[in-house]
């Protein structure tokens, strides 16, 4: 099975496939993420908004994989950044072959109580975000001659309604449908475009929007009765990247799930 915390050894799922991971920083889905595309063969090309986090994290990394990771900071609401990661990661890997769009905000504020300055942060970021990003990618596939992988971090709760989540379903919903109408503006290329949708994965960032009896009870109804760990994402984000899932875009999906 592998180690708990990272799960199952790689089996050179991306090897040598030049991947981009944005909001990697921490210790939350898109550390994983990246952990699992460097332990699949990857060249990864870590990024964040927040410098000093993403260089411990690229260090971190390193420590395993020393020839395999960098770093370039990028703010996903800043479209010239976004160009200058993509050409970071270029100037690194030689290639673009893999997008894996994890950056996206939250909050819990009911709709009543919620500016605009709220809902529009989190729909820039989360969605309008994931757009830049996207865009920028896949213009250099395209340019390389085609072929790649775009993948994006959804969330169950663009399908489900949960209080104080308005600006974060929706950008997320948001998120579901730019994937599936974009796979079909690059499916002539041969990229492919799909998205994952955690349902509760186990997260720092959650205790800060979420008092830890309502995650008990969110976590008890899921299907295995427990929250997901990072790399139990990470690995299915890995699947979409890979050449295992060459028949597959414009799909959505759920890891794990609440019952109705």
């Amino acid at each position: 099975m592998g180690d708990e915390a990272t799960g199952p050894a790689g089996h050179g799922l991306l090897t040598d496939k030049a991947v981009v991971v944005t909001a990697a920083a921490g210790t939350g889905i898109g550390s994983a993420i990246a952990e699992r595309c460097l332990a699949e063969g990857a060249l990864v090309v870590v990024s964040d908004s927040h410098p000093r986090r993403l260089g411990e994290a690229r260090d971190r990394l390193a420590e395993s994989y020393p020839d395999r990771v960098w770093s370039v900071p990028c703010d996903v609401t800043d479209e010239a950044a976004v160009r200058d990661l993509i050409a970071g990661a270029v100037g690194h890997c030689g290639r673009l072959d893999v997008m894996v769009n994890n950056a996206g905000l939250g909050g819990n504020r009911p709709v009543t109580e919620m500016t605009d300055d709220e809902w529009q942060r989190v729909l820039d970021v989360t969605l309008t975000g994931t757009f830049r990003c996207t865009r920028a990618a896949l213009r250099q596939m395209i340019a390389q001659g085609g072929g790649g992988a775009v993948v994006n971090n959804a969330s169950v709760l663009g399908w489900r309604a949960q209080p104080g989540q308005a600006h974060y379903a929706a950008a997320k919903a948001g998120v579901m449908a730019f994937t599936r109408c974009t796979a079909l503006d690059v499916a002539a290329y041969g990229i492919r475009v799909n998205a994952v949708a955690p349902s509760l994965a186990a997260h720092p960032f959650l205790a800060k929007v979420i008092s830890e009896q309502e995650l008990a009870e969110l976590a008890q109804r899921e299907a295995f009765g427990r929250a997901a760990q990072p790399w139990e994402v990470a690995t299915v984000v890995a699947f979409l990247a890979s050449d295992y899932a060459s028949y597959l875009t414009g799909e959505v999906i759920s890891v794990s799930n609440q019952h109705p």
